[in-house]
C-alpha cells in the first residue's frame, strides 16, 4: 500500500534559512529545517531500502534515514552504516533504534543548538506533539559563529543573575559601569540591612546556643544556592513557553517536592555534622529543621519572583536575581531565629 508520504520527501524547505546557512538562534526551529530527508518502512529489508534511496539526490548532509508508520509519524532512526553494512533480507524493523532523540516544532534555533551540543548527535528529527515528522535539523547550520553567539549569551545570563548584562559593562568607563551596576546592587544593601536588623532582634535566642552563629553562613549560602537553581529553572521555562496558572500550579507543586527533598538530604547531614562534633541533639534539630524549611521556602522564591515578573512586563533575567537572593536571605534568616526562639 503506497502512502502518501513518499520515501523521499520532496517539498521546499522550510522559509527562513539565511543565504549562508546560519541560523538566527531566537528563530524557530522550524524555519531552518530541511524537508529533504529518507523516511523508510519497518517492512521493508535492508535491499528494498538500499534501492528506494539509490539516485536520489540527497546532496552532501549528514544522513540519518527516519522509519515511519503510514501517517508519517516517527517510530525509529536507522543510522546510513547500520543499513549500508546489513544482510540485503534483513527488516528495517530489526535494524532502527526505536527511542529517538527528538526536537519539538516549536522550539527555537537556541534550544536546537542546546540539543547537538547535549547530545552530540549529526542531525535530529523535528516533530509535531503526534510525532509527524516535519523536518530535520543538521549539525551544518551551526557555524562557529553561532556558537559563539551561544557562548555570548551564557556569558549574559550569568551577568543577568546578578543584576546587568554583560553587554551593557563590556565597553563601558568605569562611570559607566557604576551606573549601570550600582542601582542592582541596592537590593543587595536594602536586604543585608533588613538580615542585619533580624539578626540584632533574635540576639537573647543565639546567646542561648552560640551552636547556631557557627552555622548561620552554610543556611544562607544553601538557601541562596537553591534560590539561584530554581530561577535559571524558571527562566527557561518562561523563555519556552507562554505561563499560565495551570501551568504555575504545576510548576509549585514540582519546586514545593523538590525543595523538599532537597531540604530533607541537606538537613540530615547538617544534623549529622552538628551532633557529631558538638554532641548537642536540640541545636542539630533546630539546625537541620530550618534547613529543610528554608529550602522549600528558596525553591517557591526561585519560582514565583520570576513568574510575577513576567507576568507584570518586567526583565525577568535582570530584576529577579537581586530580588530573589535578598528575599531568600530573610526569609532563611526569620525561619532560622524563628524556629531557634520555638524549640530552645
Amino acid at each position: 500500500m503506497q502512502s502518501r508520504y513518499n520515501s523521499v520527501m520532496t517539498s521546499p524547505p522550510f522559509p527562513g534559512r539565511a543565504d549562508n546557512g546560519t541560523a538566527v538562534l531566537d528563530d524557530p526551529v522550524l524555519a531552518h529545517a530541511r524537508s529533504e530527508f529518507v523516511t523508510l518502512r519497518e517492512a521493508w529489508t535492508a535491499a528494498r531500502s538500499v534501492e528506494e534511496i539509490r539516485g536520489r539526490d540527497l546532496g552532501d548532509a549528514i544522513l540519518y534515514f527516519y522509519v515511519v508508520d503510514d501517517d508519517g509519524r516517527l517510530k525509529g532512526v536507522l543510522p546510513a552504516r547500520r543499513l549500508l553494512t546489513a544482510p540485503p533480507e534483513r527488516l528495517v524493523g530489526e535494524m532502527m533504534i526505536e527511542r529517538v532523540v527528538t526536537i519539538p516544532e516549536n522550539a527555537s534555533m537556541m534550544e536546537a543548538l542546546e540539543f547537538f551540543i547535549l547530545h552530540k548527535f549529526y542531525a535530529f528529527p523535528v516533530v509535531s506533539e503526534d510525532r509527524r515528522l516535519l523536518g530535520v535539523v543538521d549539525v551544518g547550520l551551526f557555524t562557529e559563529e553561532a556558537f559563539d553567539i551561544l557562548e555570548r549569551e551564557r556569558m549574559d545570563e550569568v551577568y543577568e543573575s546578578i543584576g546587568f548584562r554583560f553587554s551593557q559593562v563590556r565597553s563601558a568607563g568605569p562611570w559607566g559601569a557604576f551606573r549601570v551596576r550600582f542601582p542592582w546592587l541596592v537590593a543587595t544593601l536594602a536586604g543585608g540591612t533588613l538580615c542585619a536588623l533580624l539578626t540584632s532582634a533574635f540576639q537573647v535566642t543565639l546567646a542561648k546556643s552560640l551552636i547556631l552563629a557557627f552555622f548561620l553562613t552554610l543556611v544562607l549560602g544553601l538557601g541562596e544556592s537553591v534560590t539561584t537553581q530554581s530561577m535559571t529553572i524558571t527562566f527557561q521555562a518562561l523563555r519556552a513557553s507562554r505561563p499560565t496558572l495551570r501551568w504555575y500550579l504545576g510548576a509549585l507543586r514540582r519546586e514545593v517536592l523538590t525543595g523538599a527533598f532537597l531540604g530533607t538530604a541537606s538537613a540530615l547531614a547538617i544534623a549529622a555534622i552538628v551532633a557529631g562534633f558538638f554532641g548537642t541533639g536540640m541545636p542539630a534539630i533546630v539546625i537541620g529543621l530550618s534547613v529543610l524549611a528554608a529550602m522549600t521556602a528558596a525553591c517557591l522564591l526561585g519560582l514565583t519572583i520570576p513568574t510575577v515578573l513576567h507576568a507584570l512586563g518586567q526583565d525577568v533575567r535582570i530584576a529577579a536575581g537581586p530580588l530573589s537572593l535578598a528575599l531568600a536571605d530573610l526569609c532563611t534568616l526569620l525561619i532560622y531565629f524563628s524556629t531557634a526562639a520555638w524549640l530552645l
